[in-house]
């Protein structure tokens, strides 16, 4: 069963579950929204979404550096209260986070950071190339939504498959400590960088040497 976006959009009113989550519980329940509603709940992404609305001024900052020197990352992780930031679950989140960052190189931390004008861009390029299949405008908007999700997914951290675990989003590794924790949890902003980076002769496949060590 073809799992849409109206269908999706309801899911998420209903439990507050990030956009995968609720495609993926869709597609998992064949489109039956009560049972992935129920789908979520044992997961804990549904009630780990309640949470999202609740403050988080405590937490961390921590660095990260790789590649002998050429890659760091500073990045800021917030929770509610500090014995929550003082918990080795946390810390260790934290530092994944970091080096998720070192090697998946995302631009924006959620889709809500991406200009309007750089989605519109994009929109049009992916609008172009549809239009040259000569299929129907209705199958031609389809095609532009599925290309406009991808993208998200390339350029926002939370969208991104996460690489200690591609078979995960960060969105859900996020999701699910906040349910074991009970607080909610929020990766704030993130700082890249990168040596050589806009210099002429600088490493392109750097972040893809990080993404197999962390692999290994």
């Amino acid at each position: 069963m073809t799992v849409t976006a109206d269908m999706v959009k309801t899911l998420r009113e209903k439990t507050g579950a990030g956009v995968l989550d609720c495609r993926k519980a869709l597609a998992e329940v064949s489109g039956d929204l009560d049972k992935a509603v129920d789908y979520l709940r044992k997961k804990g992404l549904a009630s780990a979404a309640k949470k999202s609305g609740r403050v988080t001024a405590e937490g961390m900052v921590t660095s990260y550096i790789h590649a002998g020197g050429k890659i760091g990352v500073l990045i800021e992780v917030n929770c509610e209260t500090d014995f929550v930031a003082k918990t080795e679950l946390f810390q260790n989140f934290v530092h994944d986070m970091a080096m998720h960052v070192a090697a998946a190189n995302p631009t924006y931390v959620r889709r809500e950071e991406v200009p309007p004008a750089v989605i519109e861009a994009e929109r049009q390029i992916y609008k172009s190339q549809a239009q040259e299949t000569k299929k129907p405008e209705a199958v031609i908007e389809k095609i532009v939504s599925g290309k406009v999700d991808k993208y998200f997914a390339d350029v926002c951290m939370l969208e991104q498959p996460f690489i200690k675990d591609p078979n995960r989003t960060v969105q859900t590794v996020l999701q699910e400590l906040i349910a074991k924790l009970g607080e909610n949890l929020s990766i704030r902003r993130f700082t890249r960088f990168q040596l050589g980076e806009g210099i002429e002769k600088r490493n392109e496949n750097l972040a893809e040497a990080v993404a197999k060590e962390l692999h290994s």
